[in-house]
């Protein structure tokens, strides 16, 4: 293996309600499928930058992480800019990871409705 360099992960989710286990679960969704298709360990993981629109407000995504057991992980939610007509009920993140992958092997991840927003950067 090579030298680890810290590399950008983006991802996003849409989620049905804004509920706090609808939160969760896309939350939990969302993370372990970036993790698990980077083979990503959690020791590895540099900080979360969670973000939601502004129509998602009844729970913390960052609590979906920490459920995970992702207790020494640096965390931090914020809400996206309320652009109008832009997808509602939207989880982004942007995953600061400690890898020897190049910027090319990095998988990131759209889930759901999410698909639509950076279709180019789905891979399989």
């Amino acid at each position: 293996m090579g030298e680890k360099l810290v590399r950008g992960i983006r991802g996003a989710i849409t989620i049905e309600a804004n509920t706090p286990e609808d939160i969760l679960k896309g939350t939990e969704e969302l993370l372990g499928r970036i993790v698990e298709v980077n083979e990503i360990n959690t020791e590895d993981i540099a900080s979360v930058f969670l973000t939601t629109t502004p129509d998602i407000n009844a729970e913390f995504p960052a609590t979906a992480a920490r459920k995970m057991g992702w207790t020494m992980v640096p965390l931090l939610c914020a809400r996206e800019i309320d652009v109008p007509g832009r997808t509602p009920r939207l989880i982004r993140v942007l995953m600061h990871v400690n890898t020897s992958k190049t910027q090319d092997q990095i998988k990131h991840q759209y889930i759901g409705d999410a698909a639509l927003l950076r279709p180019d950067l789905m891979s399989e």
